[in-house]
Formats: structure tokens, sequence, C-alpha cells
């Protein structure tokens, strides 16, 4: 039977500087992900917490990032029963402790009933076999559980009896065959016959693809592909599979055995989206009894790829016939990891802009994408939006905006949450603020129809938000 093969590669942005920040723009603050040096005649002045500003001044400043050491975590979740919570892309993940989960470049694995997810900590340094591993993978051998890792561009094997825990070092770090290639990035994939396959952006960033054997090591190279490729992941869609990284456009090739030849490239998402600020590090695919749903795992990361960096997870619409891949934006979806259907936020209470109090230049105006066709604008650095009499349930609830800036790069929306006296940037919950059109932030809310918003903005002059309205999630 013929059965075709979707690889998905990124286009060839391998590393280099953030552009300085023009007059006037954002330089620095929590949650900040652009630039930190200002042009020159301009010098990044700290404001608060949450935001700095380059303003007229004699010297740039200049921001060092001390990197730390990375560790494998991994994360563990019963697939018997369908999850109630949310994937909402770009926002901050906690895990059931309420820690901030840091786990990137790795991957999602199914293993029996349970969902295992392992990825490099980069916020935390410690002395364990798997504190420097890179881009972590995981798979099963013939008789032991191994983890690759990147170390020093070459393949790191660790093996356990057990899944979680007790990994050591699986003999020394090696390159890859055939011609002793070091490598960048990887991704792993598992066919329909139980092998494995490792797929490398080597030497050049050529993308080129192993087999994994039975015993650790790495065998036979099946295919390479050029054109300064990187980030790889690989997933079979019915009779299919896909690799990625990287915020820039992610491409698709598609070939009927992983042994090619491979046809494309094709985009994934719109161009000028790159991948919605994410790098592929997996392809997840739930075999639901009702549909088969294929999910783009990606990391979000900030511009020093640091622990506040997020994740951002889609499901992926896939044709056979067409040999396409398209990403499909959510601000907040989940999937049924039984039936495998996919769902979205229904029951919801809309505030809209217009109805709530309006303060300096905010002014209400046409809006022909708006649910009500009315909308606030002007929402500059001396105005402000409340939203008064939200009902809460006692407990943190999501919450999304829906608003546009006239330029992300100029300044940030921020909020007052109840009685708070300080604002927080709306970046800090979720890194797609300024991105997208609706921007869910989960905050605790009080009990009854009591809860206030008041939303403005801080940045350049001429920054501003274009508010539609408040919608607060009942489930």
């Amino acid at each position: 039977m013929n059965r075709k093969v979707l690889l998905i590669a990124i286009s060839g942005y391998v590393g280099g500087a953030f552009a300085q920040q023009t007059a006037w723009g954002q330089c620095g603050g929590s949650g900040w992900t652009g630039a930190t040096t200002c042009i020159s005649g301009y010098t990044c002045v700290y404001s608060n917490d949450w935001y700095s500003q380059c303003l007229p001044g004699t010297a740039a400043t200049t921001t060092t990032v001390v990197t730390t050491t990375k560790k494998a975590t991994t994360t563990t979740t019963p697939a018997g029963s369908s999850p109630t919570g949310w994937i909402v892309p770009g926002a901050v993940w906690l895990d059931t402790s309420g820690v901030k989960i840091d786990a990137h470049g790795g991957q999602v694995w199914k293993v029996s009933n349970t969902f295992y997810w392992l990825g490099a900590s980069v916020g935390t340094s410690i002395q364990y076999p798997l504190s420097w591993a890179y881009r972590p993978k995981m798979f099963k051998g013939t008789s032991k559980y191994f983890i690759y890792g990147q170390v020093n561009r070459l393949v790191q094997p660790l093996s356990s009896s057990n899944i979680v825990g007790g990994y050591s070092l699986a003999g020394s770090a090696f390159s890859l065959p055939p011609y002793s290639l070091t490598y960048s990035d990887m991704g792993i994939f598992q066919d329909d016959d139980g092998k494995w396959y490792l797929a490398t952006s080597a030497d050049g960033n050529i993308l080129q693809i192993n087999v994994i054997n039975g015993d650790g090591t790495l065998g036979t190279r099946l295919t390479k592909l050029g054109g300064e490729l990187e980030a790889p992941g690989i997933f079979r869609a019915g009779t299919s599979a896909k690799t990625g990284y990287r915020a820039n456009p992610n491409k698709v090739y598609w070939a009927t055995s992983l042994s090619g030849p491979w046809t494309g490239p094709a985009d994934i998402a719109p161009e000028d989206q790159n991948t919605y600020g994410s790098q592929n590090t997996h392809e997840l695919v739930i075999k639901g009894s009702a549909a088969t749903t294929y999910i783009y795992l990606g990391d979000a990361w900030d511009s020093s790829g640091t622990s506040a960096s997020n994740y951002m997870w889609l499901p992926m619409a896939v044709s056979t016939s067409a040999h396409t891949v398209t990403l499909q934006y959510h601000a907040m979806w989940r999937v049924d990891v039984n039936s495998g259907v996919v769902s979205y936020p229904t029951n919801s209470k809309r505030y809209d802009a217009e109805l709530a109090k309006l303060s300096g230049r905010a002014a209400i105006t046409t809006c022909e994408s708006c649910v009500s066709k009315r909308a606030v604008h002007q929402v500059d650095i001396s105005s402000d939006v409340t939203f008064t009499g939200l009902i809460g349930q006692d407990k943190a609830q999501w919450v999304s905006i829906h608003y546009k800036v006239n330029d992300p790069q100029a300044g940030q929306a921020h909020v007052y949450i109840n009685d708070e006296p300080t604002p927080r940037n709306i970046s800090d919950f979720n890194s797609r603020a300024g991105y997208h059109g609706e921007i869910p932030i989960k905050i605790h809310l009080k009990a009854g129809a009591v809860n206030t918003l008041r939303i403005g903005s801080n940045g350049a002059p001429d920054f501003e938000l274009h508010i539609d309205a408040v919608e607060v999630h009942e489930d």
C-alpha cells in the first residue's frame, strides 16, 4: 500500500541579535520579549517592574542575560478520563502544584494510559545526569527506556528501566552516522510498525533522518534534506508525518516514505505570523474513537530563551490528498483524549467595552468585526476603560480580553484587577498580548457581580488600544 509521509521543517534562522528598539519604544520589563537596547540618542529607562522605555539620552543600555544549565523534566497526565483544562496558547501554564511549567524542546508521549511530557528546564541549575541535555527526546528500546539529549552538538543517550526516574549515562556522546556530523536540533518519531527514527538539523542545517536501534544506538541514515532547516519533528497523518522549530515560517514537506524523495516546501501558517511566534518541538497525535487530532507542540520563547517562555500548542488540519498541514489558531481550546474531538468555550459572559466607564481620550467608535458593531478606541497612556460588575466564582477563572493595538512594539496593554494598586501587563499572563485579537488570562475573581477590570496602556505617546469586550469563561 502506498503510504504518505509529511515532513515539516523550519526555514533557516539559526540565531542572531535582536534589532534595537526605536525612539519611545519599550525596551524592558517583566515578560518583555523584544529588543532591550535603543537606537542612537536614546536610553532604556526603567519606569517600573513591568515597563522600561527608550527615552532621549546620550547612550543606549544593554541587558546581560546569564543562562543556566538545563535539566530534563517529566510531567505525567493520566489519559483515562477527558481533560477539563483549557489549552491556551501563549499563556502561563502551571502544574498541579501551582508551579510554572518549565519543560521546553521536548515531547509528549503516550505510554499505555498515561501521557508523559519531557522537556528541558531552562530555569533550574542542578547536578544531575540530565542537567546539560538540550531538546531531550524519549523512546523505548528493546528492553530499556532511553532519552537522547543534545550535548555539545552530539547525541548523549541515557537509559533507565523505568520511564520516569533512574536515568544514567548509556555510553559516550556520539556524532551522527554515516559521516560523523554534529547537529543542533532534533525530533523523534515512532512509525506504525513500532520503529523509532531521529530527525536532526545536522551541520549546515541539513535535515537528516536516522534509524534508532533497539539498543539505543543510532543506525542508518535514511535521507537528508537541504535548505537551511532546523528543529525537526515527524508525525504520520492516517498515512502521514512532520517537522519544525523557531519563530520563522514553518514549512511542510511530504513523501511516500521516510527515505524520500521529499516534495515541498509549503507554509503551515500565514508567513507574516512566523508560526504565531513559536518554534516547533514535537507533534502529538490523538487517535480517538470519533476523530484523530494532530497537535503542533511549539515553544513560545522570549528573547533570551529563559524560563519565562511559554508554549504554543495548536490543532493542525492535515490533508493527505492536497499534501498540506495548516495550524488552526484558537485562543482557547481543548481535546477529549478518548474521542479525539476538539472543542472551544461556549459558556461565557460577555461585557462590551462600549458599556464600560471611559476616561481620557477613550471614545466609542464603529467596529464591523465586533459582535456589537461598536468598540472603544484611542485608549492611550492617559486613558482607561473600566469594566464593572463582572460575575466571578471566587476562584481562578479564564478571562478573555478582546483588543488590538496599533503597534505591538510601541507599548503594552495593562490591567488593574479589582482593588490591586499596581497594574500588570497583559503580556505577563499571555505572551500573545498585542499579537492576537483575543487574549485569555487566568485571574482570581471574587464571588458575585463585584469584580472590576480597568484596562489601560503604557508606552510611546502615540500607542493606543482598540478594545472590543471582556469575556468571563464559566467553565
